[in-house]
């Protein structure tokens, strides 16, 4: 029963169908919804708004914290729901809408969407959609397996949709940590100096007469699509581990190493699975997306705290974990998105990040988006918000892939999500280049000796030779400089012949 997760008992009389609570949803709104990479998304409400806009199109500017799950994004899509999206998605239906033009979609660093709602630079959203694993007593709300923006949204909206979903765990309550930013230009410090540093409240402190709906939901976060590590994500590990182990024995570093962050997906989550079997002992994590890895290094001992803003897990780990949740949970906290990814608290920690890349170049710029420089993928998430402030900012990728027809370390990258001033190491399964301290050939030809395929070596190696014949501090020939995403276009191959 649900009279026991909403616990303000004047509530309940606002408890209504999915139907209902989405027809207050109205053509052009800007609507703010829970979900942060396929974890903690409202799932009745969207789905209901979905097939009503079947029968009577209507359409909406949705925001979120990150991916939804469920296929959410593709329903609304196929339904006609959306006309603008932000700031990240991975649904290929929303994405082919995306490069078709037919859905707007502002791509963002994920700690800057509440930023710009709060200084009314982005309008606020009419009203949110939170899924919620009870209210309490004051009528706030506690969210469940992921926090992202949904604080914000709740508290900028005019008015508040909760869907209680009663697939998730009770004991979820008590492991959220909601901290809100005080406003420019008074804003005082965040206070967190520490990893595991709880520093606001354990729910969303809302009016309770804000709540307009509230809809009951039984249906499960959407298992996370990592696969497990292969022969190339083991070689990026190990070369990741060896680097880690030559920073601590140069006193660079401790054997804890620093604060880890790991993008999602699965050579990120392969590359922290790398570290089940090293030497370094009593890890932390300050990361976005708690993924299988993270309760993997719990179990082998090798974790000692993990911060994020969402836990999305596979099959495999989901049962054992969230029905096993008193097992961890003093061990975990979930953050807002703009504190999880907050450049001051980044810094200040000096965060190992460890994101991917698409594709990199020469002199280290990564591009971390658009596919051909044209073609959005899935969107920036929180890298850009990690790298440019991280004690040491990592980018890992497969060199090659589409059967060999694709280098991943290319002459310029065809779009820039990174620069290579805030772009410290490389990492392939061919090996791991340091940049720091290097000047522009300096750069490339570490990144031309170790990271490379063969494939590609001989072809990288012969255009920087010509490019270095022609002079310049970072040289190019631009006549040939994206020649081979040109190829890539036209043959399926970025070598000709």
């Amino acid at each position: 029963m649900y009279a026991d997760r909403v616990r303000q008992p004047s509530l309940l009389d606002k408890v209504m169908t999915a139907a209902e609570a989405a027809a207050l949803i109205e053509d052009g709104m800007t609507v703010g919804m829970s979900g942060f990479t396929r974890a903690g998304e409202a799932k009745a409400v969207p789905l209901a708004l979905a097939e009503r806009a079947r029968q009577a199109p209507l359409s909406i500017s949705l925001m979120t914290g990150a991916s939804l799950g469920n296929d959410l994004d593709k329903q609304l899509t196929e339904a006609g729901v959306l006309a603008r999206r932000m700031p990240f998605q991975v649904d290929a239906t929303l994405r082919k809408a995306i490069n078709d033009g037919r859905v707007m979609f502002i791509d963002q660093h994920l700690s800057e969407t509440v930023e710009q709602l709060r200084n009314h630079q982005l309008k606020k959203p009419d009203i949110a959609v939170i899924e919620a694993v009870a209210i309490t007593e004051q009528g706030h709300i506690v969210p469940t397996t992921s926090v992202g923006n949904s604080a914000s949204f709740a508290i900028f909206a005019e008015r508040v949709i909760v869907e209680i979903n009663l697939a998730h765990n009770p004991n979820l309550q008590g492991l959220h940590d909601i901290y809100i930013p005080t406003y420019r230009p008074t804003r005082t410090p965040i206070p967190l100096t520490r990893v595991d540093d709880r520093i606001g409240s354990t729910a969303i402190p809302i009016p309770a007469e804000k709540i307009v709906a509230i809809v009951v939901n039984d249906q499960p976060d959407s298992p996370s699509t990592v696969l497990p590590p292969d022969v190339e994500t083991q070689a990026i590990a190990d070369h990741l581990i060896a680097f880690f182990q030559r920073e601590v024995d140069a006193g660079r570093m401790s054997n804890s190493l620093g604060p880890l962050q790991a993008g999602i997906g699965s050579i990120a989550n392969a590359v922290m699975c790398g570290l089940i079997h090293s030497p370094f002992e009593n890890l932390s994590m300050y990361s976005e997306v708690l993924q299988d890895s993270t309760f993997d290094l719990f179990d082998a001992g090798k974790l000692a705290f993990a911060s994020g803003s969402s836990i999305t897990l596979s099959a495999r780990r989901n049962a054992d974990v969230f029905g096993n949740l008193e097992r961890y949970k003093e061990r975990l906290v979930l953050r807002p998105q703009e504190i999880s990814n907050h450049p001051e608290v980044v810094r200040r920690l000096g965060i190992i990040g460890i994101n991917t890349a698409l594709e990199f170049d020469l002199y280290g710029n990564v591009n971390s988006t658009h596919v051909g420089g044209t073609r959005m993928m899935n969107g920036i998430g929180g890298s850009g918000d990690f790298a440019r402030n991280a004690h040491l900012a990592i980018f890992v990728t497969k060199s090659i892939a589409k059967g060999g027809a694709v280098s991943s370390v290319v002459p310029m990258v065809s779009h820039v999500d990174h620069s290579e001033h805030d772009v410290d190491i490389l990492v392939t399964e061919q090996g791991l280049a340091d940049l720091r301290g290097l000047a522009p050939r300096e750069r490339a030809r570490a990144v031309i000796d170790n990271c490379v395929h063969p494939d590609f070596r001989g072809p990288l190696g012969d255009y920087f030779e010509r490019a270095c014949a022609r002079g310049g501090h970072t040289p190019h020939i631009l006549r040939e400089a994206l020649q081979w995403h040109i190829n890539l276009e036209e043959t399926g191959r970025m070598l000709a012949g």
